[in-house]
């Protein structure tokens, strides 16, 4: 039987020991800062990224691109005549006055196009680059419209291209019809599997750090002791749940109020501005949960893809509007329960595992080996949720959010779509009965393995352990 008295002794130990020290408060102050810094950062980029003012030397043989290289804030194009030498002025662009030489070829009759080629002492930047190429490619479609010999050629493709925008509605029980940006569910799905991964990542870790510190340094042996070995376990596991409680809280208030000062700061109408100019936005609106993407999704990716600020027609709401009519369908209320329920006892199976290990070895370099079995999952959970967004409801998903080892990360990516309610309490369900299963596994192995010395630990030791009495 289990002396709640000396638990309650150790857990208090536990906790303030992490929480007095540097490290703790040095990771507790500088992470909100960093997590600010990444919500406040794209933006403070944006405002001092735009390149400076350019003067570009145009050789135009062809006729036909001059006309359509406007000047802007970031180009000042400069005719150079069709009859100039490229090869001369490419040798020393400062002597010719420009910082870029355009050379447009003659124009090919057979193929209606022409060759381009741009030289610059430093490699242009991607805005401007793209910006020349797409007026030169307007300018070869003007051409080639005008060749055609068809009338109104151009007033016809303008009147055949579509830009039919899908709007997403939400229905409630009482038949309530609100309009959601699946974006946001996107950008959520994401940040609530990774945030639950690297939780429990994090202080799981620093439960076996914990154990494998106290047995290299022989405190554990003064420890049981006085205690049973199974309430040193518990007694550890659960003060750095507290202490993870605590850090997770203060991270929540103090990012807060650091993104609420740099929102004074900065204005709030001039980040929400900044954000609706972006030049990537045109590029990123095209993402949704329906479209495969090349390559690893990151968070600034879904980020992006709820800020589709783009112009609507009269009636229709702003993306704003849109963003607010979303955030407000979110059910934050279940979502918050639900990260508490998985955290807790994700953290408590994981945590309990890597006790064990940490019991098994002397050292954190020798606890690799034993612990891959128990990392795997966890990895393979992480990476469902990063995609879950797209099929929710698959099989694949499904699965995943119900297997225990899995379930914490993978069934918080899926509740921001509605998950039912008997596959939430089923998977709970089953997480903690497998906690308590694993708990009293690890229990064993750490009874016996804590006082073990001298020996590299392998998977069969771990299994004669637990089979001991």
């Amino acid at each position: 039987m289990m002396n709640f008295k000396k638990l309650g002794i150790i857990i208090e130990r536990e906790y303030l020991n992490k929480v007095k020290k540097k490290s703790f408060l040095l990771i507790t102050f500088l992470a909100p800062i960093l997590f600010a810094g990444i919500c406040i950062l794209p933006t403070v980029i944006m405002m001092g990224t735009k390149e400076e003012a350019k003067k570009v030397g145009v050789i135009d043989r062809s006729g036909i691109v001059l006309p359509y290289l406007e000047d802007n804030d970031v180009t000042h194009y400069i005719d150079l005549g069709p009859d100039a030498v490229a090869d001369s002025l490419k040798a020393n662009l400062k002597a010719a006055g420009v910082d870029v030489l355009l050379n447009i070829s003659e124009l090919d009759l057979e193929s209606r196009s022409v060759k381009a080629d741009c030289y610059s002492e430093k490699p242009l930047g991607m805005d401007t680059g793209s910006m020349i190429e797409d007026r030169i490619n307007d300018a070869v479609e003007a051409y080639r419209i005008e060749q055609s010999g068809v009338e109104n050629l151009e007033e016809i493709m303008a009147g055949v291209k579509s830009n039919v925008k899908l709007r997403s509605y939400t229905i409630d029980e009482s038949g309530k019809e609100t309009i959601s940006e699946s974006g946001i569910y996107m950008a959520l799905s994401m940040i609530l599997g990774m945030a639950i991964y690297m939780f429990i990542a994090l202080f799981s870790g620093m439960v076996m750090s914990s154990v494998i510190e106290e047995k290299s340094s022989r405190v554990v042996e003064v420890l049981v002791s006085s205690v049973k070995a199974s309430e040193l376990l518990f007694g550890k596991i659960i003060g750095v749940a507290l202490v993870a409680i605590t850090q997770f809280l203060l991270w929540i208030l103090l990012t807060g109020m650091l993104l609420g000062v740099a929102m004074g700061i900065m204005g709030k109408d001039k980040i929400m501005g900044l954000m609706s100019d972006d030049p990537t936005t045109e590029m990123v609106q095209q993402m949704s949960p329906d479209v495969n993407l090349p390559g690893q999704i990151t968070l600034e990716d879904s980020l992006k893809a709820v800020t589709d600020t783009t112009s609507v027609s009269a009636g229709e709401p702003s993306g704003m509007e849109v963003i607010m009519s979303t955030i407000g369908n979110i059910n934050l209320a279940e979502i918050g329960i639900a990260f508490l329920f998985f955290f807790i006892f994700g953290y408590l199976l994981y945590a309990s595992l890597f006790a064990a290990i940490g019991s098994a070895v002397e050292n954190e370099g020798d606890s690799s080996q034993l612990q891959l079995p128990i990392t795997i999952p966890l990895m393979l959970g992480f990476f469902v949720a990063l995609y879950a967004f797209k099929a929710p409801d698959s099989q694949l998903v499904f699965w995943f959010s119900m297997i225990p080892f899995t379930s914490p990360i993978v069934m918080l990516a899926r509740i921001p779509f509605s998950v039912p309610m008997w596959q939430l309490v089923l998977s709970i369900v089953l997480l903690i009965a497998t906690f308590v299963a694993c708990a009293w596994a690890s229990a064993k192995i750490y009874k016996v393995g804590i006082l073990m010395y001298g020996k590299k630990s392998t998977f069969k030791d771990l299994w004669k352990w637990l089979k001991m009495k």
